[in-house]
């Protein structure tokens, strides 16, 4: 009968499929890429950051990088390192601490920074990073300042978003955290409470769908700013921003920042970072028919059959 082989009588020589692979690391190990692969598809994030303290700013999401055709060599083994999320700020008035950075250690080596530090109170503090962290609550800053810088060391495609600015009211006026930088949108100012008082929270940055493991998921939201005296905090951005006023932490393997403190709750840390890596199925594999070396060792083994 005509089997596999390439049509010939005999034991069947079974084509090989060659899968696509898809790793995901959430915490730090080592890359080992297929006998067949030769690019990748990936998604770095980094470290969100934490948020500041005593009606702090929202910390930052960790940088977003993602592409696809990256070059690397067959069954080789690259380090992964997975960015932790920064903690909340130290003190009663401290800006948070940043996240870490995540690499991807191909040849040519992708690098996403941790998120910005939100803002402490009554200082222009906030961190810049992947995303930059919200201004903190009473700044010293005019109003549409304070807020730090995203994609921080720059990159492009960008790699986050600026920070929340003060929303109104002036310097040293009561005032609410903006809201951290996400890898999708910048930070929302500090709103305004009576149209006078920018005592609520911003609300922190959205961050960015992916569908690389398949399903569509979205990461790298920037965490919320606090609340001035029993205001309203920012809500955390889509993608793991934590909220303010002590509302969440930002989420785990997400990269998305720590909500800033409120007037008499704490920040919260930002959110470790992921890298995830996909290889495309390679071609499948079919020796067509049998060498007589081959077809000798399967008669000597009992396994050739004649049909």
């Amino acid at each position: 009968m005509a089997n596999s082989n390439g049509g010939i009588v005999g034991v069947d020589n079974p084509p090989v499929e060659q899968p696509e692979v898809i790793t995901t690391f959430n915490s730090s190990g080592t890359l080992t890429t297929a006998s067949y692969t030769s690019e990748v598809e990936y998604l770095v994030i980094a470290g969100g950051a934490g948020g500041g303290q005593t009606v702090g700013g929202g910390g930052g999401a960790g940088g977003y990088r993602t592409a696809t055709g990256l070059s690397v060599s067959a069954s080789t083994g690259y380090p992964i390192t997975v960015g932790a999320g920064g903690a909340a700020g130290g003190g009663p008035q401290g800006e948070g601490t940043s996240g870490s950075n995540s690499i991807l250690g191909t040849p040519s080596t992708i690098t996403s920074a941790g998120g910005g530090g939100g803002g402490g109170f009554n200082s222009n503090s906030a961190v810049a990073g992947g995303s930059g962290g919200g201004v903190g609550g009473r700044s010293n800053t005019a109003n549409g300042a304070g807020g730090a810088a995203g994609n921080t060391p720059p990159v492009s495609p960008p790699q986050g978003n600026t920070g929340g600015n003060r929303g109104g009211g002036g310097a040293n006026a009561l005032g609410g955290g903006g809201g951290g930088g996400g890898a999708g949108a910048v930070g929302g100012n500090n709103r305004a409470l009576d149209g006078t008082n920018y005592k609520e929270g911003g609300h922190g940055g959205a961050g960015t769908a992916s569908s690389i493991t398949g399903s569509s998921v979205t990461r790298g939201g920037g965490g919320g700013g606090g609340g001035d005296i029993s205001a309203a905090a920012g809500d955390g951005g889509s993608g793991g921003g934590g909220a303010g006023n002590g509302g969440s932490a930002g989420t785990a393997n997400t990269g998305g920042g720590g909500g800033g403190a409120g007037a008499s709750t704490p920040g919260t840390a930002g959110g470790s970072g992921v890298v995830i890596i996909k290889e495309a199925a390679g071609p499948t594999i079919a020796s067509g028919i049998w060498d007589m070396n081959a077809l000798y060792d399967n008669v000597k083994a009992g396994t050739w059959t004649n049909a």
